[in-house]
């Protein structure tokens, strides 16, 4: 515990705590730095955060994050339509997005099944997804979400939905590790996984 000379100081070092990975001593350095810079560089940063928060939107065909309704790689027309990327969450469009070597369009869940932490289906972005698929606007759904066992559990879920119809299911080549998150992969093995993909049938079959 810490004896802050400031109930403001606490306060703002409470806040950033709660932040993912960042502790409460390495709020309180974060804070302390701001306290030395010119009071512009705090208020940009806030008005940042704020501006972010009120005004984001989600892009209403695919889920990404966006500044309007519809993100620019969906409205892209260089981008190919009919292949859609299903990913975790945007993280993983910035990953991909790095590699260069995908052209095609994405679809962000918002999170993957996980039982333990309570997540299911219904919490994610599957319904959208079918009904584009079922209206025949995809050749291709490439699935590529984490090595892990939550993120198989999606890809086996979604197979299940989607195997009904005229679509090829593919999945990115494990150059990704099992147990691995799609977001650390380098570029150039997250570029190699997309690239050759395989179907997803022959996972079934492993």
């Amino acid at each position: 515990m810490y004896n802050f000379p400031s109930k403001l100081l606490e306060n703002a070092v409470n806040e950033l705590s709660k932040l993912p990975g960042i502790g409460r001593k390495t709020a309180l350095r974060l804070v302390l730095h701001l306290l030395k810079q010119d009071s512009a560089i705090a208020d940009a940063l806030g008005e940042s955060i704020i501006k972010l928060r009120k005004e984001i939107n989600y892009c209403k065909l695919c889920h990404n994050i966006s500044d309007s309704e519809i993100c620019l790689i969906c409205s892209n027309p260089q981008r190919d339509q009919g292949i859609v990327c299903v990913v975790e969450d945007v993280r993983d469009v910035m990953a991909i997005e790095n590699t260069g070597l995908y052209k095609g369009v994405y679809h962000v869940l918002g999170g993957i099944i996980s039982p333990m932490e309570g997540v299911g289906p219904g919490d994610l972005n599957f319904d959208s997804l079918i009904g584009k698929a079922a209206k025949g606007e995809i050749k291709e759904i490439i699935m590529a979400l984490s090595a892990t066992m939550e993120g198989d559990t999606t890809n086996f879920y979604l197979y299940k939905r989607l195997k009904e119809f005229q679509i090829t299911i593919s999945t990115i080549a494990r150059g990704i590790s099992i147990g691995d998150e799609l977001e650390y992969a380098d570029e150039i093995t997250l570029g190699r996984s997309i690239m050759n993909r395989t179907p997803y049938e022959n996972m079934l079959k492993g």
